[in-house]
């Protein structure tokens, strides 16, 4: 059987209770937001470029009508560059003849010091006979990697090739009109890839 608290328990309990309901006051909260939100990045936009290829200058205003597929890497490149390459190749084989004929892969090489165009030509080639390496002055490489959002720094090590670049390794599709159209992240895989390029080819 329940035989409750003790009389004298409740009576302190109860008087406890009365002193914090009387005397207690909510604080008024310390922190504040922000008067000013934080400056959001303004996002990447692209833009056209000329840079230097085997075959001459590329001039990316006269691709119009063409589907551009950007890649930034260097031929030095470990892994990451020939896998990247390589989903892209891939996606590029699944094209029907007509398809790759309104596509134009571009391999930038960030790495203009050791990339001569010739290299680029069979570095290029060697993945897919439609991407074409192309490079320019560190200048005008940098001012093209901000305009696609695209990062590296040379980092130098004691080896045989005295540095290696360290690089984002997206891919950019470029719209017919010469706009930045989408971002495939690194690691796409290449029927999503093919499906990327597919879309943006039927983009109006």
């Amino acid at each position: 059987m329940n035989k409750g608290l003790p009389i004298g328990l409740v009576l302190l309990l109860a008087g406890a209770l009365t002193g914090v309901l009387f005397f207690w006051q909510p604080q008024p909260e310390t922190t504040k937001p922000p008067a000013v939100s934080p400056a959001i990045a303004e996002a990447p936009k692209g833009g056209d470029f000329v840079l230097n290829s085997y075959k001459g200058a590329v001039d990316t205003r006269t691709l119009r009508g063409q589907v551009l597929i950007i890649y930034f890497g260097y031929t030095w490149c470990p892994d990451v560059c020939p896998t990247s390459l390589g989903f892209l190749s891939a996606a590029l084989d699944e094209l029907t003849a007509d398809e790759l004929r309104q596509v134009r892969p571009l391999f930038i090489s960030v790495d203009p010091g050791r990339d001569t165009l010739e290299h680029l030509k069979s570095y290029g080639e060697y993945f897919h006979p439609s991407i074409l390496g192309i490079t320019g002055t560190p200048d005008q490489l940098s001012r093209i990697a901000a305009q696609f959002g695209a990062a590296y720094r040379l980092v130098k090590q004691a080896s045989a090739t005295d540095y290696v670049v360290d690089h984002s390794a997206d891919l950019y599709l470029v719209d017919r009109q010469g706009h930045l159209y989408s971002t495939i992240r690194h690691g796409t895989q290449p029927s999503e890839i093919l499906t990327a390029i597919r879309t943006a080819l039927n983009a109006h």
